[in-house]
């Protein structure tokens, strides 16, 4: 937990209660670092008014940089008089999550939060939101604050993914449960459970194929999702009451063990699909997050490169 030091705080532009600003200031009072709170503000007019001379735009624009910033800063007031240290940037950018992306880029934060807000299924689809190009592209673990204090005696619950399909789940599973016993045993000593969820049996299967017996067949896959369960615990000395292993899919599965377990966080890796695949088929983390009730944070595995890049022109004013 260490390494989670400089800490990236997207404010929501549209109240003044922010979540996401209170999980990072809750964690930087127990582990150090420090935090920008940090906004990306555009409006067309000002881009639309040909009357105005470059200089006068430019004027405006700074005008509305400054007026935001004041903003922030009596959001920040109680925080900072207590002593956390928060610095305050605001940019003039037309997209929000690439002006996000490209500050934690060029900032070289360890982490974003963000704070989460209900996505209608339909409109995710159609109308990628912010909160998904974030889970998507964002290079540094992203975490998606929903609105409610951290729960006493609450626990992180860490997603894997036990069906060693692709090579890159292993390594990915390490890397969560690492991190998170880092930030469990510096958040209150939280304790952690893993939570890991196995298909139900294909009907369809059932019913082309006479002899084909459904309970073997789910006992078969359990045992194979127990077994990868027990190695992966093991390697990290964990208990096995804190294991979990469920029939269902993960986007039900994965939030209803959360709500048992009374979990102030979810932990899961998101590999960050882009194009055709992710608008309809989705990662496991755009599904499971609107049917969470606590925080999520994203993970990437090593390696990921982001595909969103820093401009090249600086055409875009910050204070």
């Amino acid at each position: 937990m260490a390494k989670y030091q400089n800490l990236l705080v997207a404010i929501d532009p549209n109240q003044d209660d922010q979540p996401a600003l209170r999980r990072a200031v809750y964690l930087v009072q127990r582990n150090g670092g420090r935090i920008t709170a940090f906004l990306s503000i555009y409006d067309f007019s000002y881009e639309m008014t040909t009357l105005l001379s470059p200089d006068e735009r430019m004027s405006m624009r700074q005008g509305v940089i400054s007026q935001r910033s004041a903003w922030i800063k009596e959001q920040c007031r109680y925080y900072l008089e207590a002593g956390v240290p928060i610095e305050i940037k605001v940019v003039w950018h037309n997209r929000p999550f690439e002006a996000i992306i490209q500050e934690v880029i060029s900032g070289k934060y360890d982490l974003l939060l963000k704070m989460a807000h209900q996505h209608d299924r339909l409109e995710s689809v159609i109308f990628t939101p912010t909160d998904w190009h974030l889970l998507r592209k964002c290079p540094c673990p992203v975490w998606m604050v929903k609105d409610q204090p951290w729960p006493q005696n609450g626990t992180a619950l860490v997603a894997v993914n036990l069906s060693s399909e692709e090579p890159y789940h292993d390594p990915l599973n390490i890397k969560l449960v690492k991190e998170s016993l880092e930030l469990a045993e510096h958040v209150d000593h939280t304790s952690l459970h893993l939570v890991g969820a196995y298909p139900v049996t294909p009907i369809n299967i059932a019913i082309e194929l006479p002899d084909f017996d459904p309970s073997i067949y789910n006992d078969a896959i359990r045992g194979q999702h127990l077994l990868a369960m027990k190695a992966l615990r093991q390697k990290f000395g964990m208990k096995e009451e804190c294991t979990h292993v469920e029939k269902g899919l993960p986007e039900e599965v994965i939030p209803d063990v959360a709500e048992h377990l009374n979990a102030g966080v979810v932990v899961l890796g998101t590999l960050g699909r882009t194009g055709i695949s992710a608008a309809f088929i989705g990662n496991t983390a755009e599904h499971v997050i609107d049917h969470l009730k606590c925080d999520l944070l994203a993970i990437k595995p090593d390696g990921f490169q982001s595909p969103v890049e820093l401009d090249d022109d600086d055409e875009h004013d910050d204070e």
